[in-house]
């Protein structure tokens, strides 16, 4: 089984987001990470012109791990439109926009969308509103809703806000260390201003202690190892949905043992990414598309025989 992250998957564009003939003359955006060329994100952002009539050239732009800034900044000066921001990059481009980032990306310390307006970089995190808009495509209502979080990483801390402001009745943080996730959950109600006692935390262990849960969102690597993550059984409300943010061609090994813990829907991350996608093409464009037939489309490449 093949299992990508959020900002993965296999793009169409091989380019290194540098001008090409073809290419001349039209708005030049890029994804950027290292690796980068398994990105699905050139595939997604063609078709996301295509639909709504915008001609634009997306690439891929491969940065070094020591030369992050000088690749943002040459890209810009030569007249970048915008670009998304992947492994291993996302604290470094909160850090390379601090002056002018979105409340977004402020909480969650990190930012996968960037763009330059009057010769000034601002930057937004849009993986927090591709979730919630694909757990609400899913039939998911947020508003008192109680949801656990599984994982204190920059997964987790991307989507806190969002999935708070929805509305949450209880929110869960749980990691295999359980100060990390309590350092999370105490970091972002200090960033946010917020005295909800609706947002917890704790370790792997107490996963089922306030559940059981409407939802489930499973925002560790496990899944990249082909394993669940180690919490208990009994987490599962009637009706429930397990989310995990990896995605594959199989159901992955979080929504394998969700299954088996009754869980009554499952479903993995693709739908996020082409969210998250959707959203910074709203930014940069100020047109939004419509994700489900871009998502459509993924979904059966993704299921397609290798040849």
């Amino acid at each position: 089984m093949t299992v990508s992250s959020s900002q993965s998957g296999q793009g169409q564009n091989q380019n290194s987001g540098q001008s090409s003939d073809q290419s001349a003359g039209r708005p030049r955006y890029a994804v950027i990470g290292n690796p980068v060329a398994h990105s699905r994100s050139p595939h997604i952002h063609t078709l996301f012109g295509r639909q709504t009539g915008i001609d634009l050239d997306y690439g891929l732009l491969a940065a070094p791990l020591d030369g992050f800034t000088a690749t943002v900044r040459d890209f810009f000066a030569q007249g970048g439109g915008g670009l998304n921001v992947t492994v291993p990059f996302k604290q470094e481009a909160w850090q390379l926009a601090q002056a002018n980032l979105s409340d977004r990306a402020r909480l969650a310390g990190a930012v996968n969308t960037l763009w330059q307006r009057d010769g000034v970089l601002h930057g937004c995190n849009t993986d927090g509103v591709g979730l919630v808009q694909d757990l609400r495509r899913l039939g998911v209502d947020l508003q008192g809703a109680r949801l656990l979080l599984l994982g204190a990483g920059g997964a987790a801390r991307g989507v806190l806000q969002p999935l708070a402001q929805a509305g949450c009745a209880r929110l869960h943080i749980v990691n295999r260390n359980a100060d990390r996730a309590r350092n999370l959950a105490s970091d972002w109600l200090r960033a946010s201003g917020a005295s909800s006692p609706a947002v917890s935390a704790g370790g792997l262990d107490e996963a089922a202690l306030g559940g059981p849960w409407d939802v489930v969102v499973n925002a560790t690597s496990s899944s990249l190892a082909d394993a669940p993550p180690d919490v208990p059984a009994g987490l599962y409300a009637p009706g429930a949905l397990a989310y995990d943010m990896m995605y594959g061609a199989q159901p992955t090994a979080f929504m394998r043992q969700a299954k088996a813990d009754s869980a009554a829907h499952c479903a993995d991350g693709l739908g996020m990414l082409v969210g998250q996608a959707a959203e910074s093409f709203y930014i940069w464009h100020q047109v939004r598309p419509d994700p489900e037939p871009v998502l459509r489309t993924l979904r059966a490449a993704l299921a397609a025989p290798a040849h």
